[in-house]
């Protein structure tokens, strides 16, 4: 009896496999609808017809317009690279360019600009941007360090709570500091700007009022 029970309830479920290329077409057909159309007027079924697919389908993959939004920006993050240029000073450098490459192009400004005004009123909206946006993001603080770290550049941390503060924190610092200039001043993210951005980050204020030699 208890046989027959398991091996109903353990059966494999059966039905089409997901397809990663629709996901990518439904993900940029929302991108597409943000810019032209805003969060207010944003539709799933006008995802779906620019998407090619069935409105069924997004609802097998999204509860709802929230949480497609979300991950149609987090993919946006998800083309960061932590460039290898030798140093930790030219590999900030390099990743923060391509972040405020990407804060730059019209589909990221609107999606994230829209999500970040939604979860002011929707802590669950909230949580997912902090999981599918910044959590995953933070893999390039990580990997930044430890590349560092054995170069000789930075010390090792033997204490996981202190490096997961640590990593928090420079998180904090880049992406608030790209964001704040990118969307709140509209000001350029220039590579002098960026130059003296990672100064500021590595050396302090203290050491980065020092002329370079």
């Amino acid at each position: 009896m208890v046989t027959g029970m398991q091996s109903r309830t353990s059966a494999p479920r059966t039905g089409r496999p997901r397809s990663a290329a629709a996901d990518a077409a439904i993900l940029a057909a929302t991108r597409a609808a943000l810019v032209e159309l805003g969060w207010s007027k944003l539709t799933l079924g006008d995802v779906a017809t620019r998407a090619g697919v069935a409105k069924t389908t997004l609802y097998r993959r999204w509860a709802g317009k929230n949480e497609l939004v979300v991950d149609a920006v987090a993919a946006l993050f998800d083309e960061l690279e932590l460039p290898d240029r030798g140093s930790l000073s030219a590999d900030i450098e390099g990743v923060v360019l391509q972040f405020a490459a990407i804060l730059a192009r019209p589909e990221a400004k609107s999606g994230l600009m829209a999500v970040l005004a939604e979860s002011t009123r929707d802590d669950a909206l909230r949580e997912r941007i902090r999981a599918s946006v910044v959590d995953r993001q933070k893999r390039l603080v990580v990997e930044g360090r430890r590349r560092a770290q054995v170069r000789g550049e930075l010390p090792p941390e033997s204490d996981p709570s202190a490096a997961a503060r640590t990593v928090d924190l420079i998180f904090d610092m880049v992406a608030g500091a790209v964001v704040h200039r990118t969307l709140v001043c509209a000001e350029p993210v220039t590579p002098t700007w960026v130059h003296d951005f990672t100064r500021v980050l590595l050396l302090g204020l203290s050491g980065a009022a020092t002329p370079e030699a």
